[in-house]
């Protein structure tokens, strides 16, 4: 049976990349620009990058720009799931500059520090990281995160997130050969324990994708829909092979995924096919079999209706991206 958070994280083609780090000495505030502005710079040809921001030494305050911040102590995380632009100073209340040109990764070496010093005696360092990521045509991990997810330090050294935090900081004071591609990794295995955590603090009455994942009949669903998309599901199979009743099923489901199973199937279906265009030269009549559909034409018109491009058209926007990364 498929393990359906590892389908998703790899079919949204999640790449790390540690950017920067920063060191400041009270009075500082750095500031964020929204994800559509920066996404391009930090991972050329990504679609979104979800920011996240790791407390070294010190401590400070993090938050999206016009909301309350979220005190941060060594060994924190915060995470800006959805790309909002956000502040991370001193105190609480101060505004940075945004600086896109900061993010600009041509001809420097990774992680760029950046230093702000206000002449205070408080010293905090923070590691800066960001993660690229396809958020069309489907992307359900996402969507259902919230636009900021804090882990406080867990007490005594026995986490994960502490060993990824001490590999993290070693990597980035030795920036050895090969530093570029532990830190882009690191990112992302720190991102996936991040949403488990998320995942297990979830209240009992959340919902949600993730939630519906917990939930053992609407996950078992779940899993069958990712063990094989291509099967010819309809709602009484997937009632049975779940071992509930079609109306229970239904209703559940909609409850926390917030779509039927069917068309939570049709969009998935439409995610791993854009991977398909993008990553290999299969035809698409191929494609359309590997993801459920009889023909040809009915996999087209299915994708340019979720999607607003026929398959041909998607694949040559992502191969021009590719080239441009090149």
């Amino acid at each position: 049976m498929s393990d359906t958070l590892s389908d998703v994280l790899r079919a949204v083609r999640l790449t790390g990349a540690v950017f920067f780090t920063i060191d400041g000495s009270a009075p500082w505030a750095t500031e964020t620009p929204a994800a559509p502005e920066i996404a391009s710079r930090i991972v050329p040809g990504a679609e979104h990058v979800i920011d996240f921001h790791v407390v070294t030494a010190g401590s400070c305050f993090g938050g999206i720009v016009g909301q309350a911040p979220v005190r941060l102590a060594a060994g924190d995380v915060i995470v800006f799931p959805h790309g909002d632009s956000h502040v991370m100073s001193s105190a609480p209340g101060m505004r940075g500059r945004p600086d896109v040109d900061i993010y600009k990764r041509t001809g420097v070496d990774l992680p760029v520090t950046v230093r702000v010093h206000g002449g205070g005696r408080e010293r905090t360092e923070v590691i800066c990281g960001f993660l690229g990521c396809d958020l069309r045509p489907f992307n359900p991990l996402v969507a259902t995160l919230p636009r900021v997810i804090h882990v406080p330090a867990q007490p005594g050294a026995d986490g994960i997130i502490p060993q990824f935090i001490r590999l993290g900081v070693a990597e980035s004071a030795a920036r050895r050969a090969g530093s570029d591609a532990m830190l882009a990794h690191l990112s992302e295995l720190l991102f996936v324990e991040v949403v488990r955590r998320h995942l297990a603090t979830l209240p009992l009455d959340h919902r949600g994708w993730l939630a519906g994942l917990r939930d053992e009949q609407v996950g078992r669903a779940l899993a069958q829909l990712h063990d094989r998309p291509a099967h010819p599901w309809d709602l009484e199979q997937l009632a049975s092979a779940t071992a509930v009743s079609r109306s229970a099923l239904a209703e559940r489901f909609a409850h926390f995924v917030g779509v039927p199973p069917m068309q939570y199937l049709a969009e998935w279906r439409m995610q791993l096919a854009a991977g398909l265009l993008a990553s290999t030269g299969l035809g698409l009549a191929s494609i359309a079999s590997r993801v459920g559909y009889g023909s040809e034409a009915a996999f087209s018109r299915a994708f340019k209706r979720l999607v607003g491009l026929a398959p041909a058209r998607w694949r040559e926007g992502k191969r021009d991206a590719a080239r441009e990364r090149a």
